[in-house]
């Protein structure tokens, strides 16, 4: 039996429709999406007051959804900046740089770092946490300095920031528009994950070595170690200080990690841990390096952590309402349930299809990568999961299964393409390649 598809549901698909175009010409498509949460509204209602209070009420849902996730990455900025401030990100890096002997140890050095680092603290705040120590000792090497630039992103905006494990943002922006957990979307992206980060970083590999041979690319010697060093010595906080904090803070995120799996913590418990660690590390080092204006230090800190956070997801608020209101979030949005014997609108238009056009894995895979692909152009890496999720349940929907493999199939190329390896979304919401030109 036939699921009967009313005004909502085609409403609904028309701005699906209306939203791809636009980002095909690399347009914002913040006002469309309002506009299509007060139509749908005002269809459900028929009210011109409620369709405008459906507007802020699905801001109001939206922000609630990802609050936790907004806040967790804004107070890992704020920790990542009193790290920067006081130099002990020179030294919880500056092991590595011994390891650092070679191009080749170069490039997969730097590139492995930074995805072990990104996982913890995001790519953005990475780039400015290692770059400053790595990439000279780098150069010195002889390693171009796009080469060191090439390994950052890989594996730092892509692999690690695609995947978005420890953190979970990434998952659970993309789950809870298919309708699915976040750790389902973790599961299902590890083996696409390995195999997209295999292809990249060795196909980036041998074309660099390839270049670096044919001499197309010339390495820039500015930095040796002991004027890294150097540099940490000149830092207010005591070299002694700084050296006992860089050895604790990797600790106790690595024994939030233990924690996570002998306590079996995921989603937002995962993310709460960690936020709670930051929040700490924070404050400690803090009260360390500036004593009597540990205080005003603090709060300067989080305000810049702030900051940073909802200029990341500010456009993504308003795009996630209205993609929510595609799963379980309507009646509390618009004020009004759906037509009775709906499981939603996401839902009904993927039974509708399956019944009409015969839809097979391939062809769902293959328009769920598109789609991401287009998504990812406005460079955002983060506006675009809300669309994809939503698409991955219609098809999901439709096949029958895998609802949860095309979500992270969708997630991945989004965040691949927009996420700062193919369009510079890291340029231009950090402000990291005012430091990398320095270089």
């Amino acid at each position: 039996m036939g699921i009967e598809l009313t005004a909502l549901h085609w409403i609904y698909l028309l701005f699906i429709g209306f939203t791809i175009l636009m980002m095909i010409f690399r347009r914002d498509i913040t006002i469309i999406c309002i506009a299509g949460v007060f139509l749908l509204g005002l269809t459900a209602t028929g009210s011109i007051a409620a369709s405008i209070s459906g507007i802020f009420s699905s801001f109001m849902y939206a922000i609630s959804e990802l609050l936790s996730i907004i806040l967790v990455i804004s107070i890992i900025t704020s920790m990542s900046r009193v790290l920067m401030a006081t130099g002990i990100n020179d030294l919880m890096i500056s092991p590595f740089a011994k390891i650092i002997k070679t191009p080749t140890l170069a490039f997969w050095t730097i590139g492995i770092v930074m995805m072990i680092i990104s996982w913890f603290f995001w790519p953005s705040p990475a780039v400015a946490l290692m770059g400053a120590v790595l990439l000279p000792v780098a150069l010195r090497v002889g390693l171009p300095a796009l080469g060191a630039a090439m390994a950052m992103n890989l594996f730092g905006h892509g692999i690690a920031l695609s995947g978005d494990f420890i953190i979970q943002a990434a998952p659970k922006l993309s789950g809870d528009a298919a309708g699915i957990t976040a750790s389902d979307v973790i599961t299902a992206s590890i083996p696409l994950i390995i195999i997209m980060g295999i292809v990249t970083t060795v196909t980036a590999f041998v074309l660099l070595k390839r270049d670096m041979k044919k001499g197309k690319l010339d390495s820039l010697k500015k930095f040796s170690a002991e004027e890294i060093l150097k540099k940490n010595e000149e830092s207010e906080l005591p070299l002694p200080v700084k050296r006992i904090f860089a050895a604790i803070i990797p600790l106790l995120f690595v024994a939030n990690i233990i924690m996570m799996f002998t306590l079996k913590l995921q989603g937002g418990e995962a993310t709460a841990l960690i936020g709670g660690t930051s929040v700490l590390i924070l404050i400690f080092t803090s009260i360390a390096a500036h004593k009597q204006q540990a205080l005003e230090k603090t709060t300067k800190f989080l305000i810049e952590g702030l900051q940073f956070g909802f200029r990341v997801f500010g456009p993504v608020i308003p795009i996630a309402a209205f993609f929510y209101l595609g799963g379980g979030g309507f009646e509390q949005m618009i004020g009004s349930p759906l037509p009775e014997g709906s499981e939603g609108i996401i839902n009904d238009l993927g039974t509708a299809l399956a019944a009409v056009v015969p839809i097979t894995k391939s062809l769902g895979a293959f328009t769920i990568a598109a789609v991401g692909v287009i998504t990812g152009l406005d460079g955002s890496g983060f506006s675009g999961l809300p669309l994809t999720g939503s698409i991955a349940a219609l098809f999901g929907k439709a096949i029958g299964s895998g609802t949860a493999s095309l979500t992270a199939l969708g997630q991945i190329t989004t965040i691949w393409i927009g996420g700062g390896t193919l369009i510079p979304w890291a340029l231009n919401t950090c402000g990291c390649h005012l430091q990398c030109r320095s270089f």
